[in-house]
C-alpha cells in the first residue's frame, strides 16, 4: 500500500508539473502574439509596449522579437535602442540588436556598427558582418576586409563573394594581393575574368591551380573550353590535374572525352578513364569497351 500511495502522489505531481508547463506555453505564445502585433500598431503606441518588454523580466526569445519591431519603427528613439542593446547587451541578445540594425538600414546606425565591430570579440564581430550583409553594404564590409586578419579577413571576403561584389574584391586583391580566400569569394560571384588572371600567373603556382579549379565552380562552354586548352598547355602535373579538376566540377566531361581521343599514352588515358567515371558520363562506357578490346 505504501508503494501504491508513492507511485499515486508521483503521478500527481507530474500532471501538476505538466499542467503548469503548459500553462506556461500557452502564456509565452500569447506574449509573442501580442509583441508581433505591434508591427502595426502606430509607433507612439508601439514604442512604449516595446521597451517595457525589454526592461521587463521576460525570455530572450520575448526580447528578440521586440527587437525586431523596433526594427520596423522609424524613429531615431527606436534605433537609439537598437543602438543601446546593440553595445551594451551581452551574447545573443547583443547579436540579435546588431542584425536588427542590418534589417532597419538606418545609415547612422549602421555607421555605428563600425566601432562595435572594431572593440567586439569574435561573435560580436560575425553579428556586425551579417547586419552588413543584410543591408547589402558592400562598401562598410570592404572597409572591414581591408584591415582584417586571419577568420576575420575570410570572413569579410566570404560575404563580398555572396554579395556579388565583384569590384570590391577586386580592389581588395589590388591592395594586398591574390589569396585562397579571394579566389573562393571570384567564384561565388561568378567573377571568371578575376579568376581568369590568376589562373595565368604561373609565379604562384598553388594559387594558380586553386584558381583553375575554381573556375569549374562557374561552369558554362566557355569555362570548360577554357580547361581544356589549360590542359593541353600545362607545363606541369598539378595544373593539369587542376584543370581535370575544373572540369570534373563543372560536369564538362566532353572535354575529358576529346582529350582521352587525342591521347596515346595508356597511363594518361587511365587517368582521365577515371575522371570520367566519377563524372558518370555516358559515353564512358563506350570507352571502357574499346579499352576492354585493347584499344587506345
Amino acid at each position: 500500500m505504501k508503494s501504491l500511495a508513492k507511485l499515486t502522489i508521483l503521478i500527481t505531481a507530474l500532471l501538476l508539473a505538466s499542467n503548469a508547463a503548459a500553462q506556461d506555453n500557452a502564456a509565452e505564445e500569447l506574449k509573442m502574439a501580442a509583441i508581433e502585433a505591434l508591427i502595426s500598431a502606430p509607433p507612439e503606441r508601439a514604442l512604449p509596449l516595446v521597451n517595457k518588454v525589454l526592461a521587463g523580466d521576460h525570455s530572450a526569445d520575448a526580447k528578440e522579437k521586440a527587437l525586431f519591431v523596433l526594427s520596423q519603427i522609424d524613429k531615431p528613439e527606436a534605433q537609439a535602442t537598437l543602438m543601446r542593446f546593440a553595445t551594451e547587451a551581452n551574447g545573443e541578445l547583443q547579436a540579435e540588436a546588431i542584425r536588427m540594425i542590418g534589417i532597419g538600414g538606418n545609415d547612422t546606425s549602421l555607421e555605428g556598427l563600425r566601432e562595435i565591430y572594431a572593440s567586439g570579440g569574435s561573435e560580436t564581430r560575425e553579428a556586425v558582418l551579417e547586419a552588413y550583409l543584410i543591408a547589402d553594404d558592400k562598401q562598410a564590409i570592404f572597409d572591414i576586409a581591408v584591415t582584417a586578419e586571419g577568420d576575420d579577413f575570410e570572413e569579410a571576403v566570404d560575404m563580398l563573394g555572396a554579395m556579388g561584389a565583384r569590384e570590391e574584391l577586386r580592389e581588395l586583391s589590388s591592395r594586398v594581393g591574390a589569396s585562397e580566400e579571394l579566389i573562393d569569394a571570384y567564384a561565388i560571384s561568378g567573377d571568371l575574368d578575376a579568376l581568369k588572371n590568376i589562373a595565368q600567373d604561373s609565379s604562384k603556382p598553388e594559387l594558380q591551380a586553386e584558381a583553375i579549379e575554381a573556375m569549374g565552380i562557374v561552369g558554362g562552354d566557355d569555362v570548360g573550353t577554357t580547361l581544356v586548352q589549360i590542359y593541353k598547355d600545362a607545363q606541369s602535373e598539378r595544373i593539369r590535374e587542376a584543370a581535370l579538376d575544373g572540369m570534373l566540377i563543372s560536369g564538362h566531361d566532353t572535354g575529358v572525352i576529346e582529350l582521352y581521343r587525342a591521347s596515346d599514352s595508356p597511363a594518361e588515358k587511365k587517368e582521365l578513364l577515371e575522371y570520367l567515371v566519377m563524372m558518370g558520363s555516358d559515353e564512358v562506357w563506350q570507352l571502357v569497351d574499346a579499352a576492354l578490346d585493347g584499344g587506345l
